[in-house]
């Protein structure tokens, strides 16, 4: 059994802004796996389904970004998922808005959710997927800038890193991680 966790955050007002891309990666994997999101369990939003014959189970935890740990650990425990069969995918400041790098550890980077997750598995070495997002210019806090949306300019890169890390997460639904890795990572 494979653990797919896109982190963001609940509610209408954070849809669609760059710190819920995580989210988005999810829902496009629902839709081509065909896997509804319709349980609601761990405090989390998730569903569960069949890819080529691997049992998938996609998440999205609803606790807020900083607690997206307590959710992850929860349904880890209860389904008995090894680390090596998690991946995590989240917004990243130090990519270019669009980029996606596959990485199998490293901390947390001041991401939040990264940083709630560490502490609840009690490791850094879990694979995961960071979508690129850039930095606030012209003095924008990050806190505002990561819970704003996405420019009209950067959308087209941000929808085409959305369809690429889905796409990573099928693949690495075949194949050891490393080689999704140096498929993906260009």
């Amino acid at each position: 059994m494979k653990l797919i966790v896109g982190l963001g955050n609940p509610g209408k007002q954070y849809e669609n802004t760059r710190h819920n891309i995580g989210f988005e990666v999810i829902d496009e994997l629902a839709d081509q796996l065909a896997i509804p999101l319709n349980q609601s369990k761990f405090k989390g939003l998730f569903g569960m389904g069949f890819h080529k014959g691997e049992k998938v189970v996609l998440l999205k935890p609803l606790t807020y970004m900083n607690l997206s740990g307590e959710s992850i650990r929860a349904i880890m425990d209860y389904y008995q998922i090894e680390l090596e069969d998690f991946l995590v995918i989240y917004d990243d400041l130090d990519l270019p808005v669009g980029k996606i790098r596959l990485r199998q550890k490293g901390s947390a980077g001041g991401h939040n959710g990264i940083k709630s997750t560490v502490a609840h598995l009690g490791t850094q070495e879990f694979n995961r997927i960071r979508i690129g997002i850039d930095r606030p210019r012209n003095g924008m806090k990050v806190p505002d800038y990561v819970l704003g949306r996405f420019s009209e300019e950067d959308l087209p890169s941000t929808k085409e890193a959305v369809k690429k890390s889905a796409e990573a997460c099928k693949a690495w639904l075949e194949k050891p991680f490393l080689q999704v890795m140096n498929e993906f990572n260009q």
